[in-house]
């Protein structure tokens, strides 16, 4: 008792972090540091993910723009930042149209063109998912592994108190305040990992839709040899070219960039 309150004195905290660790030992230690690394994991996950997403937005924002007002597609993908995912979606595609001529089992160019952009929606996907698993493990796991730590803090109390004979304050005080901190850790760690997966799924999923639309609009121009394209707002046109801000009708027809959905094909569309 003397030693502890020789120790307060002294401007250090008996019963804190620091002596916690010191006074759990190796278990307290390796507890610790499993926490540590998962919370550091996870922060890199979040901020890594985040920089990823914004530059697909980015991309986004360039591809509805730049990318529409382009005569031909490849001129289009030319304007599209390399290695991007909409770029990676134009040059699917392109590639997809010229192979089906190659194709020796005859298939209707509508649902190949379908089924290639699909896959590379898909690729996509699944690249903006990754890294998303370790949030979710940690996000359940981390909270008992701090258990584990109030477990081993109660026991190291019970022994103490069974040693000394008697539940006294100065006796179990470190070994209980050893176990709540943590406690305190392992939810430290859980819930922002918990907040971050639940927030990128969401963003995931805008993004992906956004994608998904854009593929649409590509389809629908492929089909059409060029005639279908989607309209572009007038103020998006002047923040993308600078010109005169008009807007380009969506058909010659008025039809939507989903029209090409009802099934009908324009055999070898050559605008590429």
């Amino acid at each position: 008792m003397q030693n502890n309150t020789a120790a307060a004195h002294g401007g250090e905290n008996p019963y804190g972090l620091v002596a916690a660790l010191q006074q759990g030992g190796l278990i307290a230690q390796t507890t610790f540091g499993i926490l540590v690394i998962m919370s550091a994991a996870s922060w890199y996950v979040l901020f890594v993910k985040l920089f990823e997403q914004q530059k697909i937005i980015s991309q986004g924002r360039r591809a509805r723009t730049a990318f529409w007002q382009a005569g031909t597609l490849r001129d289009g993908a030319q304007k599209l930042e390399k290695n991007g995912a909409y770029r990676q979606i134009v040059d699917d595609g392109i590639t997809a149209l010229e192979q089906h001529d190659k194709l020796t089992d005859p298939i209707d160019q509508h649902d190949w063109m379908l089924n290639s952009l699909a896959r590379s929606q898909g690729a996509i996907a699944s690249r903006l998912s990754s890294g998303l698993a370790l949030l979710a493990t940690v996000g359940s796991t981390a909270p008992f592994v701090g258990l584990f730590g109030t477990v081993v803090g109660i026991y190291r109390a019970l022994i103490k108190i069974g040693a000394a004979g008697q539940a006294s304050i100065d006796a179990v005080a470190g070994p209980v305040g050893e176990s709540l901190i943590m406690t305190a850790l392992g939810l430290a760690v859980a819930v922002p990992a918990v907040l971050a997966y639940n927030w990128l799924q969401r963003r995931n999923k805008a993004i992906i839709e956004e994608l998904a639309s854009f593929a649409n609009d590509l389809h629908g121009y492929m089909m059409s040899g060029g005639a279908v394209k989607p309209a572009i707002p007038a103020a998006a046109a002047r923040g993308g070219t600078g010109g005169t801000g008009t807007t380009r009708p969506t058909t010659p027809s008025g039809t939507t960039a989903t029209g090409s959905a009802t099934g009908t094909t324009t055999p070898g569309p050559k605008k590429v």
